[in-house]
């Protein structure tokens, strides 16, 4: 399978009132490539959306929750060669944010949440996805 474009991910590394941090995993049924693995909710920015109300939407539709975005994140990007051809080309760009307000309800593409203390994140290092992993790094959380 060859990509048609690139993808430009947002989404945000949230964080509560106690310091813990919200990661989601998809729905099995969602299939592709951050299955099974906890990740940062967030999604494709929409065509003529501005990224800041991309993140927030997506936030909002996978988890129910309100954020206050606080501190944009170096981008960086994921490229999946499959038999030399280009099968995944996703450019993130996230924030961190902290939450204001909701309730936690897995929207339709998210299976469950976690909110995690920063110093339990190694701890589930291996269950995280690759990109998490670089996206947490990259927020000093870890």
């Amino acid at each position: 399978m060859e990509a048609r474009e690139i993808i430009f991910a947002v989404g945000a590394v949230i964080e509560d009132e106690r310091g813990r941090i919200l990661l989601v995993r998809h729905v099995p049924e969602r299939k592709g490539f951050w299955q099974g693995k906890w990740i940062c909710p967030g999604g494709r920015l929409n065509l003529g959306e501005e990224i800041e109300q991309g993140i927030k939407r997506e936030v909002r539709e996978e988890t129910n929750l309100e954020i206050r975005l606080t501190t944009p994140l170096v981008p960086f990007e994921r490229i999946v060669k499959l038999e030399g051809k280009t099968a995944l080309h996703v450019i993130y760009i996230d924030y961190l944010a902290k939450l204001v307000g909701g309730e936690f309800r897995p929207g339709s593409d998210v299976g469950e949440g976690i909110w995690v203390a920063k110093e339990d994140i190694p701890g589930i290092w291996e269950e995280l996805h690759d990109d998490t992993k670089r996206l947490l790094e990259i927020a000093k959380v870890v």
